[in-house]
């Protein structure tokens, strides 16, 4: 087995080392470099400490291998001798042919590198990019260049990251429409636990982050690792322990054979791969979420108190009826006013008219102005309702364009909400969308997108008898969403697909939030939101207060339990707010007057997840950055075997300052007439944040279904 020399001064290993975290490349490894090390920062090492640790992480040669133990290389690949899963599979003239990269130079900087790979015989250069950031986050990408004289296809194309030995329990998250990122563990064992999506989009079932880590990790404590493909299309993501005492996390995009072919001298790269860790999850998140806030495009601006329309009047879109809510929306507190589905031509029920991007004259005779001048009149912003890449077959644009749609047969593929999928990654397509929605931004006052994509692309390709358009069609999205920002400075767009079926870091760094689920029921909403904040900023996931009697499962929920449930995150609410008489509005107007007082801190401050051992209790909690203030929610869901439950800690505090504790919930704490008052909530109470970590205080007396909020003042 032959490799490219590298040149003698190449250093045996490089050392990134930014926010707490190092990453140590073993560059002598052979025949590609090898990650030795992700994780805790090993302090300044010089190069004699990082070359014995380079010779302390290779391994012997034992019986019943071959002769050479294989590493787990950058790229690791079969023929390269590597037993697992590969980094790289593609080929040549329908061949997969055998791969092995071996490093041609490197580029480096205390924080990132840059390594240069061949494979002579193949003629394929491949480019892996390592970098961790000011937060701690690692991520990477490979690219890959076909320096040969025909077409290459590239099959697979995925990053690993080493983990611990001692990582032996993984935790992934599940689900399904109106109930995603349910989270699941089980132990780590030799073999592969992979995760796939093949729906055109990451789904509801989808995994957000994998995660490996010690034995009983929490979100307070327990060394824990875990990665997050950044791709809106088909992705793979899989743990792997093998018995040469490797273990590793590895994800990235799963293309269809054929789907992206290199013509000579092009190049494709991997979807950027985030790998976090922690000493529990919450210090695993807060890498995420530090790093995304440091993006030059992220939202700014404190977050809008949203109103949504769909609850109210679903398709029934009556001009005096949303008249009559912007006004009581106003006068409760709300400052963004979202019409949603139903204001297109023939568009009564979701049958027919999805694709037909134009104002529905009989429904609205003088165009969506009466109402957006209103609206924008009251001091709030204009949003609309758009789902640009579906259209229903009763519909113009597609009796007129079915080569249009994404298919793979003669016959339609199996509907969904009654609609298909349009090929975006069509030039026409593309520039159909592009000019609708551009015509529609500019007529009216338009300051928001609500961008939905109501199903999973299936049988999704360029037409009868061609190849899957997944990889293209995903590339257009987000070129489109590019070319939209780029016409109207200051739009904002939310990600929603079906709610939260379209959730990860490729969308979201396009988009301003997401619709974390279109389930509002607070009790299903707590696992939801609490495992989607593993990787999205809280400022970035849309909650919303709901309807008493919840849509999406018909629960009946008090307006405190709904509040608490959405106050950590983009405030919202999806109600008729007309039903209301005069004391249920003014309680809804101090729940967004408490959404406004919140929201600095959820926006730049640190979440906050207790590990409590009641299961039917919930805390919670948002401090801010420099440790003054905080607010935590204390939430039941079912009842407690202990009545009066014991204490609950409130950790993320300063240890040795001393905090003022008292309850804010709108609409005071719940309780029967003969209990007494809990104490310390008719008391001035004052504590340190040592002794609330360690402590704590004890949560008032509920019943299922209602929550408190508590709010803590640094003196």
């Amino acid at each position: 087995m032959s490799h490219t020399v590298v040149a003698p001064e190449t250093p045996p290993a490089a050392h990134l080392r930014a926010g707490g975290t190092s990453v140590v490349i073993d560059l002598t490894a052979l025949p590609a470099p090898a990650i030795i090390h992700w994780g805790p920062d090993l302090g300044a090492l010089d190069g004699d400490a990082l070359s014995s640790m380079v010779v302390a992480a290779r391994p012997q040669r034992v019986s019943g291998g071959i002769d050479q133990t294989p590493r787990l290389t950058i790229v690791p690949t079969a023929a390269a001798g590597w037993p697992g899963a590969p980094g790289y599979e593609g080929g040549r003239g329908g061949v997969v042919q055998g791969t092995v990269f071996s490093l041609a130079s490197v580029d480096s900087t205390p924080d990132a590198v840059t390594l240069h790979l061949v494979d002579a015989q193949r003629a394929l250069r491949l480019r892996a990019d390592l970098r961790v950031d000011a937060a701690g986050l690692f991520s990477q990408t490979l690219t890959v260049v076909n320096d040969g004289t025909d077409d290459l296809v590239v099959s697979t194309l995925q990053p690993s990251f080493p983990l611990p030995w001692e990582a032996t329990e993984i935790l992934d998250t599940t689900g399904r429409h109106l109930r995603e990122r349910s989270s699941q563990r089980h132990a780590f064992t030799f073999g592969t636990h992979l995760r796939e999506s093949r729906r055109g989009r990451p789904g509801a079932d989808a995994t957000l982050l994998l995660a490996a880590g010690r034995p009983g990790f929490g979100f307070e404590t327990g060394l824990v690792h875990g990665i997050h493909v950044a791709w809106s299309g088909n992705q793979r993501v899989f743990a792997e322990r093998l018995p040469l005492g490797e273990a590793l996390l590895a994800g990235g995009e799963m293309a269809a054979w054929g789907e992206i072919v290199l013509a000579p001298g092009a190049e494709v790269s991997s979807p950027l791969v985030y790998g976090s860790w922690g000493d529990g999850l919450d210090e695993l998140a807060a890498r995420f979420h530090d790093t995304w806030r440091a993006r030059p495009q992220h939202p700014e601006r404190p977050r809008p108190i949203t109103l949504n329309t769909w609850e109210a009047v679903y398709f029934d879109h009556r001009l005096p009826k949303l008249l009559q809510l912007a006004d009581v929306a106003a006068e409760i507190g709300v400052e963004r006013f979202v019409l949603d589905d139903g204001w297109f031509r023939g568009r009564r029920d979701d049958t027919a008219g999805l694709g037909d991007w134009f104002v529905d004259e009989g429904v609205w005779p003088d165009g969506l102005s009466p109402l957006a001048d209103h609206v924008t009149g009251l001091g709030m912003e204009f949003g609309l309702w758009f789902e640009p890449e579906m259209l229903n077959p009763d519909s113009d644009v597609a009796r007129a364009h079915p080569e249009w749609i994404l298919r793979g047969r003669d016959e339609l593929p199996p509907s969904a909400r009654q609609q298909q999928v349009l090929n975006l990654a069509h030039p026409g397509a593309y520039a159909y969308i592009l000019e609708r929605m551009t015509e529609v931004l500019r007529a009216y006052p338009i300051a928001y997108v609500k961008w939905d994509h109501n199903r999973d692309l299936v049988d999704a390709a360029t037409g009868p008898g061609g190849g899957s358009a997944v990889h293209a069609h995903t590339l257009a999205v987000y070129r489109l969403i590019d070319e939209l920002k780029a016409s109207f400075p200051g739009l904002e767009i939310e990600s929603c697909a079906s709610g939260g079926a379209r959730v990860d870091l490729g969308i979201l760094d396009r988009t301003d939030r997401i619709w974390t689920s279109d389930c509002l029921d607070p009790v299903e909403r707590l696992e939801t939101q609490r495992y989607t904040a593993l990787v999205v900023p809280p400022e970035m996931m849309g909650m919303h207060l709901t309807t008493p009697r919840v849509h999406s499962t018909g629960r009946t929920v008090s307006l405190a339990f709904s509040g608490a449930v959405a106050l950590f995150g983009h405030f919202g609410i999806e109600w008729d707010l007309t039903t209301l008489d005069e004391r249920d509005r003014a309680v809804v107007g101090e729940w967004v007057a408490l959404a406004r007082r919140v929201r600095p801190l959820v926006a730049t401050g640190r979440l906050v997840n207790v590990d409590v051992a009641d299961p039917g209790l919930d805390v919670r909690g948002v401090v801010s950055a420099d440790r003054d203030q905080a607010f935590y929610t204390i939430a039941q869901t079912q009842t407690l075997i202990a009545s009066p439950a014991g204490r609950v800690r409130l950790p993320g505090l300063d240890p040795d300052r001393t905090y003022r504790v008292r309850l804010v919930t709108p609409g005071g704490l719940v309780q029967e007439p003969a209990q007494s008052p809990l104490p310390w909530a008719h008391l001035d109470t004052e504590l340190t944040g040592r002794q609330l970590a360690v402590a704590g205080i004890r949560p008032p007396v509920q019943n299922p279904q209602q929550a408190v909020v508590v709010e803590l003042t640094a003196r």
